[in-house]
C-alpha cells in the first residue's frame, strides 16, 4: 500500500474498473457456448455484458473529475502568486 492520499475521482475509477471486469467476465462466459457448441444463454446474460461499457463510463467520469480538480487547484495556485 502506498501512503499517497486519495485524489478526487479515485474511487470512481476503482469502481469503474471493477464493474468493467465483471462485464468482461460476463462477456467471456456468454461467448463460450458459441465455441463449445452448447445452447446459448438467455438474453439477460447478454444484458450483463453491457456492464463493460458502464464500467468504462464510470471510470472515465472519475478521470474527468480528477482532471477538473487538478485544473482548479492549478488555477488557484497561479492566481495566488
Amino acid at each position: 500500500m502506498s501512503n499517497t492520499p486519495s485524489a478526487p475521482g479515485d474511487r470512481l475509477v476503482r469502481t469503474g474498473a471493477i464493474i468493467f471486469f465483471v462485464g468482461a467476465l460476463a462477456t467471456l462466459v456468454t461467448v463460450a457456448p458459441l465455441f463449445l457448441g452448447t445452447d446459448p444463454f438467455p438474453p439477460v446474460a447478454y444484458a450483463v455484458c453491457m456492464l463493460m461499457g458502464v464500467g468504462f463510463a464510470v471510470a472515465a467520469a472519475g478521470v474527468l473529475k480528477s482532471i477538473s480538480v487538478q485544473r482548479r487547484q492549478a488555477r488557484s495556485a497561479s492566481a495566488a502568486q
